[in-house]
């Protein structure tokens, strides 16, 4: 059943008293006064309400018969249905003969209000039913595919749909104080439309999470395909949002236990890409598959025995030269040619750096393990 509060009693007081010049009482179920244009008769007991109440009847009480009733006044009471049932009442103070015509108007104002507010309770309901769901996909360690499909089912969520994480990070640059929340409203809202059949949820105050469908052509993950959707899904931004924002996709994985992945991925992703390229709005797992795979090695012996020589190597070089000298070596794949034009030195100056990469870490650049060891530390160290 659902019951009147004090927030719709409120409500329904301010909109009516707009309609006409006499006071309004709300009174619930129990014919307790809980909105009123006089503030002092709030919280009494109405008895011309528990009358209006127990026979489900329009009351009309006049000068003669209200001394007689406790905390009553003359006027009109009309009680207050929703889906068949008696949620209130609505009282008008003054002279019954004058208030005829006013009555149902005032009832039925009284009525759609206690329907929108059902309704807005119902879809706030729905949507915090639908964000838990979706952070239990996306969070819980060992599913219960059943449970989740059911509960799915409930939300008219299909869950047998494959799909990716991706998650939306929102920084304010207006001087002005933007507010997170509000910006946030306004990216759900274009996430919806159109209807891409998204899962949307808030994570913290300033991210989403999406959970989107994975197979954009019906068949298969295309990553680049996806991009392409997320450009334009920042195309679609209005300036005046002021906001800069991150966007980092993760990879695809098949199940349900998938989706936990795909989100770890994802955060990931988020945070290598901020940290390596801070200038940039988007964010690819693809782009980051090494860093982020090599994350979870982190604070981990294997991870500590990977990165050890490249370690050694950032230990002794202060300032970063035989590093990104190492950095441009390995990109040019050891040709010192192409290398020495890009670091713009000369090629025995390249060889003398290399001679001591080689002496720190205890390593040949000319024997590929050797080389892969190093470029693993060096992608540990970017995690």
């Amino acid at each position: 059943m659902y019951v009147i509060d004090s927030a719709i009693a409120n409500r329904i007081v301010q909109r009516t008293m707009k309609i006409i010049g006499h006071n309004i009482n709300v009174m619930n179920a129990q014919g307790v006064i809980l909105g009123s244009g006089t503030n002092e008769r709030i919280g009494s007991i109405h008895e011309g309400a528990l009358l209006a109440i127990s026979q489900d009847r329009n009351v009309e009480i006049n000068q003669d018969s209200a001394p007689s009733l406790h905390g009553v006044k003359s006027g009109l009471n009309l009680p207050l249905h929703y889906q068949g049932q008696i949620v209130g009442v609505i009282g008008i103070t003054g002279n019954p003969s004058e208030l005829a015509h006013y009555g149902e108007l005032l009832k039925m104002t009284a009525e759609m209000i206690v329907e929108q507010a059902n309704l807005q309770d119902q879809l706030q309901w729905q949507n915090r039913q639908k964000e838990e769901f979706i952070l239990q996909l996306i969070r819980a360690e060992e599913k219960d595919s059943q449970q989740l499909t059911h509960w799915g089912n409930q939300l008219s969520i299909d869950v047998s749909v494959p799909r990716v994480v991706a998650i939306i990070e929102i920084e304010s640059v207006s001087h002005q104080q933007v507010h997170n929340n509000q910006a946030l409203k306004q990216m759900v809202h274009l996430l919806q439309h159109p209807d891409r059949n998204n899962l949307i949820a808030m994570t913290s105050l300033n991210q989403l999470v999406i959970l989107k469908p994975a197979f954009l052509d019906g068949k298969q993950w295309d990553p680049e395909l996806e991009s392409h959707r997320i450009d334009k899904l920042l195309q679609r931004i209005p300036a005046n949002m002021e906001l800069k924002l991150n966007i980092a996709l993760g990879h695809f994985f098949q199940g349900f236990d998938g989706l936990t992945k795909s989100y770890r991925t994802a955060k990931e992703t988020l945070t290598i890409g901020k940290s390596l390229h801070p200038d940039k709005t988007k964010y690819l797992y693809e782009d980051y598959a090494l860093q982020v795979i090599f994350s979870g090695l982190k604070q981990h012996w294997r991870g500590d025995a990977l990165a050890a020589p490249y370690l050694k190597l950032v230990a002794a070089d202060k300032n970063g030269v035989l590093q990104k000298t190492l950095s441009m070596y390995i990109q040019n794949i050891g040709d010192h040619k192409r290398c020495a034009a890009a670091l713009y030195i000369h090629r025995n100056t390249l060889r003398y750096r290399i001679d001591k990469i080689q002496q720190i870490t205890g390593t040949n650049l000319q024997d590929f393990q050797d080389l892969l060891n190093l470029y693993l530390g060096q992608v540990m160290q970017q995690t």
